[in-house]
């Protein structure tokens, strides 16, 4: 696998549909409906973000697509392909990272390549490009323990982009980083999207964030969780942090707050 090889992830794969998705949690009476009616279509190659309050099922979204949860009615499908399972086309950054603290940053790199069979020096090899990409070259052989908060986040998506998914999952990724941390860790996002060619889902509660990374926002209601409205992001590409006070923002953060507003403070009762 050559430098080339990693960065050339067809751009026209990693098409997301959900289907009238319903999720429940539990059953019978003490079941708790998740989501509801979820119907959702993502381009290959579109930055899509979901924003709303916590517990409106963003994460239940980023769990189906990624192949972790079970879906109680209608479908997922990346590629029109029925999703039941995890796969390595989708990968998914969580909140907190999840490496392995007894391997170093360049084995906890390696760890899918490792699970693919590739020898050891090409997945070396593989590991340090992505590290370099990242900006994390030079602490290859560190533990998780001694990297901060923001260098943990790029090791777990390094770990995620050496396996070249199709489909990328963030489900907030940077909410518990500083703010000069998390406006870096998302101008390299950004850099790293543009370069691998991947479909990304996002998920936040932070209006100013999706804002700035996303081509498009669907803005979810209360639990049960159901699209509410969708925002498009008619901003420039490459962005950069000045677009954050620009008037066109603003514009499109009122508009977003307005939309937000809008949502009803109590869930429609559920269908029987």
């Amino acid at each position: 696998m050559t430098q080339s090889s990693i960065e050339s992830t067809p751009a026209r794969l990693g098409a997301i549909s959900l289907r009238g998705v319903g999720i429940l949690f539990g059953e019978g009476s003490a079941a708790v409906e998740a989501v509801r009616g979820i119907d959702l279509h993502v381009e290959p190659g579109e930055f899509v973000s979901i924003l709303g309050p916590s517990g409106c099922g963003k994460s239940t979204i980023i769990g189906a697509i990624a192949g972790y949860t079970p879906v109680s009615s209608g479908q997922v499908l990346v590629d029109d392909q029925p999703i039941h399972s995890p796969g390595p086309d989708r990968g998914v950054v969580f909140q907190q990272h999840t490496l392995f603290p007894w391997k170093t940053v360049r084995e906890n790199v390696e760890f899918g390549l490792k699970m693919r069979r590739v020898q050891r020096v090409e997945r070396r090899r593989i590991a340090l490009e992505i590290l370099e990409q990242v900006g994390l070259a030079d602490f290859s052989n560190h533990y998780p323990a001694q990297l901060s908060g923001g260098m943990q986040q790029r090791v777990s998506l390094a770990r995620v982009l050496v396996n070249r998914p199709r489909v990328l999952l963030m489900d907030e990724p940077f909410c518990a980083l500083d703010a000069q941390t998390r406006l870096g860790m998302q101008q390299m996002l950004l850099e790293l999207w543009r370069e691998f060619h991947m479909t990304v889902i996002f998920v936040s509660h932070d209006v100013d964030e999706v804002l700035f990374l996303s081509d498009r926002v669907l803005v979810s209601s209360p639990r049960p969780g159901r699209i509410h409205a969708t925002l498009s992001v008619d901003l420039p590409r490459p962005r950069d942090s000045l677009v954050l006070t620009s008037p066109e923002f603003m514009r499109l953060k009122r508009h977003a707050m307005e939309l937000i507003g809008a949502i009803p403070e109590k869930p429609t009762a559920r269908a029987n």
